[in-house]
């Protein structure tokens, strides 16, 4: 201390302190009634922004009135300057971290409104925030008066070490990068990989890709593998997509009445089942001429992939219902048995799990 410690100085420390925590509140106060009304915008990022804010101003205002009161005291230089290191310190890292926060929170934001980025990707919002705490922490280290220039010489070194011990790492993040930056795979897709694994996109972070089967199951992809598997997107370029329905009808049966009661079902379907496109044009397609039945095929849209289910159950449920009513047939696969008994063959009609006992019998398709 350059002189004795006195009241006086004592008093204006208090006060400075007293100052910068009733700042601290106030703003504090202020900040939460703002976030209010940030909420009630439609953009996101003034959330986040005011979320920030909350952080660095009280304490900002608190480490001022700490530095104000250090400054009024009789402090010699050495204890001046440690004191204000520490205080400073202290700052940069409460904004770091509420700026870290605040990217990461903008980044999320962003990429939610963008329809070509994965809205739950985290690997670009981990990727933000590691960046910026990696910034505050030189910063830091650059205020205490350490030399950073040895450290990032010791990590360029050091780097191809650690690049080659991580290579698995390494090549699973930058397949994630160059799977969102290819702008194939987003959350929410439903996608279908060449090994056999399908589900619903859930997340893609810095290492693996999470899918959620129809099951509930979460199927676990490293990033690599997924690039390098040959994959459908069921959602890509559009989510809408068609689905085709297998039928037949009986030889004498009146095409064009099939094909008109076959289209009232599709209509009726398309705009009474959840999950159909109401304004899908139906359509029917006869194709084959079949061993028992003329075949044709039924085109049915669909809102998204897991919606097919629905909508064929019911579709088939309510054809075969109206089949019935209109009194059209669908025939059964058939067969003709030849009973052999003597020299005489008697040509009969069999449905395939016809059993036939004694005698012996010719199958022609």
């Amino acid at each position: 201390m350059n002189r004795a410690l006195t009241v006086h100085d004592l008093v204006l420390a208090g006060i400075a302190l007293v100052t910068g925590l009733l700042v601290a509140f106030l703003s504090r106060t202020m900040l939460r009634w703002l976030a209010k009304h940030a909420k009630r915008t439609r953009w996101s990022g003034d959330d986040v922004i005011v979320d920030a804010l909350r952080s660095v101003v009280p304490w900002s205002a608190i480490v001022g009135g700490s530095a104000a009161a250090a400054a009024v005291l009789p402090l010699t230089k050495a204890v001046q300057h440690t004191v204000n290191q520490c205080l400073t310190v202290l700052l940069i890292f409460v904004v770091t971290l509420s700026a870290a926060r605040a990217v990461a929170g903008l980044v999320q934001s962003v990429t939610s409104a963008r329809s070509g980025v994965a809205g739950s990707a985290t690997i670009f919002v981990n990727i933000t925030r590691v960046l910026v705490l990696a910034i505050g922490f030189l910063v830091a280290l650059q205020s205490l008066g350490i030399s950073i220039a040895p450290m990032l010489t010791a990590l360029g070194v050091g780097g191809l070490a650690v690049a080659l011990a991580l290579q698995d790492t390494l090549a699973n993040l930058f397949a994630g990068i160059h799977i969102l930056a290819s702008k194939t795979v987003q959350r929410g897709d439903y996608i279908r990989l060449s090994s056999g694994e399908e589900g619903y996109v859930e997340d893609i972070n810095w290492r693996q890709t999470t899918i959620r089967a129809l099951s509930n199951n979460l199927v676990v992809i490293p990033n690599g593998e997924l690039a390098k598997s040959n994959m459908t997107n069921f959602m890509r370029p559009e989510q809408q997509l068609t689905i085709m329905v297998q039928a037949g009808v009986a030889y004498d049966s009146d095409l064009e009445h099939v094909e008109a009661v076959t289209t009232e079902v599709v209509t009726e379907v398309m705009t009474e089942i959840t999950g159909a496109v109401p304004d899908h044009e139906p359509a029917v397609r006869f194709h084959t001429f079949g061993d028992s039945r003329i075949g044709f095929t039924v085109i049915l849209g669909v809102g998204e992939f897991s919606d097919q289910y629905r909508i064929k159950h019911e579709f088939i449920k309510r054809l075969h219902r109206r089949y019935r009513e209109e009194g059209i047939r669908i025939p059964a696969p058939t067969r003709t048995v030849a009973l052999q008994q003597g020299s005489v063959a008697i040509p009969q009609q069999r449905t395939p799990d016809t059993v036939v006992q004694g005698g012996t019998a010719a199958l022609h398709d």
